[in-house]
């Protein structure tokens, strides 16, 4: 385990605290409120110890940079808004998805990820982006994780 400095402590609390996934510059932006001049590679560097010591696991995610969450959470899945690229933890799990496995196949895990927009953008109008998650590659997006 590494020795506990301010910068690892207030990236930690800036992933405890949001309560839903992060990605780098919105922990960087939360934690820098804590800690002034706290750099990206501070943060790369942190994350990569804090997944190590099993605190914190990543959110992968199609075609996007991965996101940061607290260890150690039910299973659950996630939501991922097109309007403000924000993910969102949706709790519970729908149940056994067994019966969508190939004959003589043996299912070990899932893993859903729901693609829209959140509450904060549903009323807006949709911006042509290119970025984001495409529906193509949104369907094959059920690896599981460890720890799922």
């Amino acid at each position: 385990m590494e020795r506990q400095t301010r910068q690892r402590e207030s990236i930690r609390r800036a992933i405890q605290d949001a309560d839903r996934p992060l990605s780098i510059s919105e922990i960087l932006a939360a934690a820098k409120g804590r800690v002034s001049g706290l750099g990206v590679a501070t943060v790369y560097r942190t994350l990569k110890s804090l997944v190590r010591d099993g605190l914190i696991v990543q959110v992968e995610m199609p075609g996007e940079p991965p996101r940061y969450e607290v260890a150690g959470k039910d299973h659950h899945h996630h939501f991922y808004c097109r309007g403000c690229d924000r993910v969102y933890e949706v709790e519970g799990c729908t149940g056994d998805f067994s019966w969508m496995t190939p004959r003589g196949f043996s299912l070990e895990g899932h893993d859903v990820m729901l693609f829209g927009r959140c509450s904060d953008c549903a009323g807006r109008r949709p911006a042509a982006r290119a970025s984001g998650p495409s529906r193509s590659r949104a369907s094959k997006t059920s690896r599981p994780r460890a720890g799922r």
